[in-house]
């Protein structure tokens, strides 16, 4: 009896330290992969920083971030539908996606995306200000001297290019920019 009870001693230990190693195996793999999908949720690396394709997409009325995450993917725009919603999740533009045609790069990030998507106003950039807004608001919000210098300063610059474009008539060119 004393060789069957260390046999089976012997292969009870076996059986523990494969199930333990399996256990740890098995968790040290859920780890990496948590590890990598947080990394990437922050990184925000674009598809393809060298060379960048634009697409074109349309966001319906409606349509929830699962969608628009689902056709970015299916586009080539992103990589992983779900990182695209956890990134959308924890953005400053969660929920402000609006509905419309969006030109979007293959050499931009989720975040990027994001604002274009959800047209929000950011003070740094050039769409902050639309080519419609009075010269004299943008004159105060950007420069410290008076505004009226700034903005006939502005006003004359952009008659004599008026003037010497023909009577009343607008080409747009340079409206927007």
């Amino acid at each position: 009896m004393n060789v069957k009870s260390l046999i089976a001693s012997v292969i009870e230990t076996i059986l523990k330290v494969v199930l333990i190693a399996m256990a740890v195996s098995f968790l040290l793999k859920c780890v990496t992969q948590a590890y990598e999908f947080g990394y990437k949720v922050f990184a925000d690396e674009p598809m393809s920083a060298n060379n960048p394709k634009t697409i074109s997409i349309g966001v319906a009325e409606g349509a929830s971030v699962s969608d628009v995450a689902k056709m970015l993917e299916e586009k080539g725009l992103i990589a992983d539908a779900k990182l695209f919603r956890v990134q959308e999740l924890l953005s400053a533009y969660h929920d402000k996606i609006k509905p419309g045609y969006y030109d979007l790069s293959t050499g931009m990030t989720a975040n990027e995306m994001l604002r274009v998507m959800s047209e929000a106003e950011d003070a740094t950039s050039d769409e902050a200000v639309p080519s419609t807004a009075p010269v004299d608001n943008i004159a105060d919000e950007y420069d410290d001297g008076p505004a009226e210098e700034y903005s006939n300063g502005l006003i004359d610059e952009m008659g004599a290019e008026a003037e010497g474009e023909g009577e009343g008539e607008e080409t747009g060119e340079g409206e927007g920019e």
